[in-house]
């Protein structure tokens, strides 16, 4: 396996208090942007498999639709249950003009 940096979007499409749902080489990865940082975690609720880009995001917080389960946006971390496991969540870097995020390929 390895690790490497790949463009998911336009920085300009992830406004500040918003998420948006991307899928790069079969992996959905959800971007944010809170207090002017994006940040990038698996675009899937570890309760049920909710796509959690359909949720809210609450300041660093994002709640799947589904069962109400919420997730830190810069960590991953389980915020409120159902859930009980984090999701993944990747290292993200903004080059001229584009949203990088560092995920694993085979």
């Amino acid at each position: 396996m390895t690790r490497r940096f790949v463009k998911v979007a336009e920085e300009a499409l992830i406004k500040e208090g918003e998420a948006r749902s991307f899928e790069v080489d079969g992996t959905g990865v959800l971007l944010s942007r809170v207090d002017g940082k994006i940040y990038a975690v698996e675009d899937l609720c570890t309760h049920d498999d909710g796509p959690l880009g359909e949720g809210v995001l609450e300041g660093f917080e994002i709640e799947c639709p589904r069962h109400g389960a919420r997730f830190d946006v810069r960590t991953g971390a389980v915020c409120r249950m159902p859930a009980v496991a984090p999701v993944s969540s990747f290292p993200v870097k903004v080059e001229n003009g584009h949203v990088l995020v560092e995920l694993e390929f085979e």
